[in-house]
Protein backbone atom coordinates (compact mmCIF):
# COMPACT_ATOMS: atom_id res chain seq x y z
CA UNK A 1 0.00 0.00 0.00
CA UNK A 2 1.50 3.20 -1.08
CA UNK A 3 1.37 6.07 2.11
CA UNK A 4 -0.30 9.39 1.03
CA UNK A 5 2.33 12.45 1.12
CA UNK A 6 2.43 14.84 3.99
CA UNK A 7 0.80 18.08 3.90
CA UNK A 8 4.51 19.54 3.93
CA UNK A 9 5.60 16.84 1.22
CA UNK A 10 2.85 17.95 -0.97
CA UNK A 11 3.46 21.87 -0.25
CA UNK A 12 6.80 21.31 -1.48
CA UNK A 13 6.72 19.12 -4.46
CA UNK A 14 3.77 21.98 -5.60
CA UNK A 15 6.57 24.40 -5.04
CA UNK A 16 8.88 22.32 -7.45
CA UNK A 17 6.27 22.43 -10.00
CA UNK A 18 4.53 19.41 -9.52
CA UNK A 19 1.14 21.04 -10.18
CA UNK A 20 -0.99 17.51 -8.93
CA UNK A 21 0.35 18.16 -5.43
CA UNK A 22 -1.29 21.33 -5.52
CA UNK A 23 -4.16 20.09 -6.49
CA UNK A 24 -3.86 17.25 -3.94
CA UNK A 25 -3.45 19.87 -1.31
CA UNK A 26 -6.31 21.69 -2.10
CA UNK A 27 -8.78 18.54 -2.13
CA UNK A 28 -7.65 17.91 1.26
CA UNK A 29 -8.50 21.67 2.63
CA UNK A 30 -10.84 22.96 0.11
CA UNK A 31 -13.70 22.58 2.53
CA UNK A 32 -11.86 23.61 5.67
CA UNK A 33 -10.34 26.78 3.94
CA UNK A 34 -14.09 27.45 2.34
CA UNK A 35 -15.84 27.17 6.15
CA UNK A 36 -13.65 29.63 7.02
CA UNK A 37 -14.51 32.28 5.18
CA UNK A 38 -18.72 31.64 4.16
CA UNK A 39 -19.83 33.01 7.63
CA UNK A 40 -17.64 35.86 7.17
CA UNK A 41 -17.39 37.01 3.72
CA UNK A 42 -20.57 35.19 2.02
CA UNK A 43 -20.92 37.05 -1.12
CA UNK A 44 -16.92 36.49 -1.75
CA UNK A 45 -14.97 33.66 -0.20
CA UNK A 46 -14.48 32.13 -3.48
CA UNK A 47 -12.00 34.36 -4.96
CA UNK A 48 -10.38 34.71 -0.93
CA UNK A 49 -10.33 30.76 -0.92
CA UNK A 50 -8.13 30.67 -4.23
CA UNK A 51 -6.03 33.44 -2.72
CA UNK A 52 -5.22 31.80 0.21
CA UNK A 53 -4.02 28.56 -1.41
CA UNK A 54 -1.96 30.83 -3.42
CA UNK A 55 -1.16 32.36 -0.24
CA UNK A 56 0.29 29.60 0.87
CA UNK A 57 2.86 28.27 -2.03
CA UNK A 58 3.91 32.13 -2.16
CA UNK A 59 4.59 31.42 1.51
CA UNK A 60 5.83 28.58 2.09
CA UNK A 61 8.98 28.81 3.47
CA UNK A 62 7.22 29.87 6.46
CA UNK A 63 5.55 26.37 7.26
CA UNK A 64 8.56 25.75 9.98
CA UNK A 65 6.89 22.79 11.79
CA UNK A 66 6.41 20.70 9.02
CA UNK A 67 3.31 19.20 11.18
CA UNK A 68 1.37 21.98 11.29
CA UNK A 69 0.30 22.67 8.28
CA UNK A 70 -3.54 23.11 9.08
CA UNK A 71 -2.37 25.68 11.75
CA UNK A 72 -0.50 27.46 8.44
CA UNK A 73 -3.29 27.06 5.91
CA UNK A 74 -5.36 29.25 9.11
CA UNK A 75 -2.66 31.70 9.42
CA UNK A 76 -2.68 32.49 5.71
CA UNK A 77 -6.48 32.58 5.66
CA UNK A 78 -6.41 34.66 8.45
CA UNK A 79 -4.21 36.84 6.67
CA UNK A 80 -6.28 37.02 3.21
CA UNK A 81 -9.48 37.88 5.07
CA UNK A 82 -7.71 40.58 6.90
CA UNK A 83 -6.17 42.13 3.90
CA UNK A 84 -9.45 41.73 2.12
CA UNK A 85 -11.91 44.13 4.58
CA UNK A 86 -8.82 46.40 4.60
CA UNK A 87 -9.50 46.78 0.81
CA UNK A 88 -12.88 47.31 1.75
CA UNK A 89 -12.42 49.83 3.66
CA UNK A 90 -10.17 52.02 2.05
CA UNK A 91 -12.50 54.75 1.14
CA UNK A 92 -14.12 54.49 4.54
CA UNK A 93 -12.72 55.92 7.86
CA UNK A 94 -9.50 54.27 9.42
CA UNK A 95 -10.64 51.23 11.28
CA UNK A 96 -9.00 48.56 13.37
CA UNK A 97 -9.99 45.27 11.68
CA UNK A 98 -9.92 43.11 14.59
CA UNK A 99 -11.93 45.94 16.46
CA UNK A 100 -14.61 45.53 14.18
CA UNK A 101 -17.08 42.07 13.18
CA UNK A 102 -17.54 40.72 10.25
CA UNK A 103 -20.93 41.94 10.33
CA UNK A 104 -19.48 45.71 10.73
CA UNK A 105 -17.32 44.83 7.82
CA UNK A 106 -19.83 43.03 5.52
CA UNK A 107 -22.98 43.95 6.71
CA UNK A 108 -26.03 41.24 6.13
CA UNK A 109 -27.22 38.07 6.73
CA UNK A 110 -25.20 34.55 6.10
CA UNK A 111 -27.06 34.54 2.73
CA UNK A 112 -25.37 31.63 1.17
CA UNK A 113 -26.72 29.27 3.81
CA UNK A 114 -29.80 27.98 4.10
CA UNK A 115 -30.55 27.28 8.09
CA UNK A 116 -33.49 26.60 10.02
CA UNK A 117 -34.18 29.74 12.66
CA UNK A 118 -31.90 28.49 15.68
CA UNK A 119 -28.95 27.56 13.28
CA UNK A 120 -29.62 31.46 11.49
CA UNK A 121 -29.15 33.25 14.34
CA UNK A 122 -26.22 31.77 15.66
CA UNK A 123 -24.47 32.29 12.48
CA UNK A 124 -25.49 35.62 12.53
CA UNK A 125 -24.42 35.77 16.49
CA UNK A 126 -20.93 34.36 15.17
CA UNK A 127 -20.70 37.00 12.29
CA UNK A 128 -21.27 39.71 15.54
CA UNK A 129 -18.66 38.95 17.80
CA UNK A 130 -15.14 40.90 17.16
CA UNK A 131 -13.35 39.18 14.62
CA UNK A 132 -10.85 37.33 16.55
CA UNK A 133 -12.99 36.33 19.18
CA UNK A 134 -15.02 34.73 15.59
CA UNK A 135 -12.04 33.27 14.12
CA UNK A 136 -11.19 31.54 17.43
CA UNK A 137 -14.10 30.11 18.02
CA UNK A 138 -15.33 28.54 15.04
CA UNK A 139 -11.64 27.13 14.24
CA UNK A 140 -12.62 25.30 17.61
CA UNK A 141 -16.09 24.11 17.04
CA UNK A 142 -15.61 23.85 13.48
CA UNK A 143 -12.47 22.40 12.76
CA UNK A 144 -11.93 20.88 16.41
CA UNK A 145 -8.67 22.60 16.78
CA UNK A 146 -6.49 22.87 20.33
CA UNK A 147 -6.03 25.84 21.76
CA UNK A 148 -2.37 26.03 20.87
CA UNK A 149 -3.00 25.00 17.34
CA UNK A 150 -5.28 27.58 17.01
CA UNK A 151 -2.51 30.18 18.66
CA UNK A 152 -0.66 28.99 16.27
CA UNK A 153 -2.95 30.29 13.45
CA UNK A 154 -4.03 33.36 14.59
CA UNK A 155 -0.69 34.22 16.52
CA UNK A 156 -1.76 34.83 20.01
CA UNK A 157 -0.69 33.08 23.44
CA UNK A 158 -2.68 29.80 24.44
CA UNK A 159 -4.06 31.69 27.02
CA UNK A 160 -5.21 34.12 25.01
CA UNK A 161 -7.20 31.67 22.89
CA UNK A 162 -8.79 30.37 25.86
CA UNK A 163 -9.98 34.12 26.88
CA UNK A 164 -11.11 34.69 23.77
CA UNK A 165 -12.95 31.25 23.38
CA UNK A 166 -14.53 32.00 26.72
CA UNK A 167 -15.47 35.56 25.81
CA UNK A 168 -17.40 34.29 22.58
CA UNK A 169 -19.10 31.66 24.26
CA UNK A 170 -20.30 34.08 26.68
CA UNK A 171 -21.47 36.57 24.27
CA UNK A 172 -23.00 33.59 22.00
CA UNK A 173 -25.36 32.34 24.70
CA UNK A 174 -25.97 35.59 25.25
CA UNK A 175 -27.84 36.01 22.00
CA UNK A 176 -28.95 32.25 22.00
CA UNK A 177 -30.98 32.45 25.58
CA UNK A 178 -30.98 34.04 29.07
CA UNK A 179 -27.76 35.36 29.67
CA UNK A 180 -28.23 34.67 33.27
CA UNK A 181 -27.70 30.66 32.06
CA UNK A 182 -25.24 31.04 30.45
CA UNK A 183 -22.37 29.31 32.91
CA UNK A 184 -24.77 26.50 33.51
CA UNK A 185 -23.68 23.26 31.92
CA UNK A 186 -26.70 22.19 29.76
CA UNK A 187 -26.38 25.78 28.56
CA UNK A 188 -22.75 24.99 26.73
CA UNK A 189 -24.22 21.55 25.89
CA UNK A 190 -27.11 23.16 24.36
CA UNK A 191 -24.18 25.40 22.64
CA UNK A 192 -21.90 22.34 21.58
CA UNK A 193 -24.74 20.83 19.63
CA UNK A 194 -25.87 24.16 17.74
CA UNK A 195 -22.36 24.85 16.73
CA UNK A 196 -21.84 21.00 15.47
CA UNK A 197 -25.53 21.07 13.53
CA UNK A 198 -24.50 24.95 12.00
CA UNK A 199 -21.07 23.43 11.04
CA UNK A 200 -22.90 20.44 9.21
CA UNK A 201 -25.25 23.46 7.36
CA UNK A 202 -21.92 25.33 6.10
CA UNK A 203 -19.81 22.06 5.27
CA UNK A 204 -23.21 21.27 2.98
CA UNK A 205 -23.30 24.22 1.40
CA UNK A 206 -19.26 24.69 0.86
CA UNK A 207 -19.50 21.16 -1.11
Amino acid sequence: MTMSKSDAALLEAWGAGDADAGNRLFDRYFLPVSRFFANKVPEEHDDLIQETFAGCLKGRDRLRDKDSFRSYVFAVASNVLRMHFRRKRTRGPAVEIDECSAHDLAPGPSTVLRAADQQQTLLDALRRLPLPLQIVTELYYWEGMRTHEIGEAVDLPTGTVRSHLRRGRALLLDAMQDPHARGDDSALDDLDRWAHEVRETVTRSCA
